[in-house]
C-alpha cells in the first residue's frame, strides 16, 4: 500500500513539474537558449510538445504507463542531445528518467 501511494505521488509530481517545464520550453522565450545547440527549432517543439503529451498521458490513470514510457524516451533523447553538444549537466534529466522508469515499471 505504501509503495503504491509513493508511486502515485511520484507520478503526479513528475507529471506536474515536467508539464510546467515543457510549456515554458515551447514558449518563444526558450528559443534563444535552444539556439545554442545549433539544432533546428522544430526539434525544441517536438521535444516540448512530446513532453506535454507524455505528461497528459501520465496523469490520466488509464494511460499512465504509456505516458511514463514516452517521457522516458524523451528524457533519454534529451540526455543524448545534451551530451553530444558537450553539456554534461544532465543530472536533472537522469532523475526525471529514473522517475519515469519507476512509474512505468511500478504501475
Amino acid at each position: 500500500m505504501k509503495a503504491k501511494l509513493g508511486l502515485t505521488v511520484l507520478q503526479w509530481t513528475l507529471g506536474v513539474v515536467i508539464l510546467i517545464e515543457a510549456v515554458l520550453f515551447v514558449l518563444p522565450g526558450a528559443a534563444h537558449d535552444f539556439a545554442r545547440t545549433h539544432l533546428p527549432g522544430f526539434v525544441r517543439l517536438i521535444l516540448g510538445f512530446g513532453e506535454i503529451l507524455g505528461c497528459i498521458l501520465l496523469l490520466i490513470p488509464k494511460t499512465t504507463i504509456r505516458g511514463a514510457w514516452l517521457l522516458l524516451a524523451l528524457f533519454i533523447m534529451a540526455i543524448l542531445i545534451h551530451l553530444l553538444h558537450g553539456a554534461y549537466n544532465v543530472g536533472n534529466l537522469a532523475i526525471y528518467a529514473a522517475a519515469a522508469f519507476a512509474i512505468a515499471i511500478g504501475k
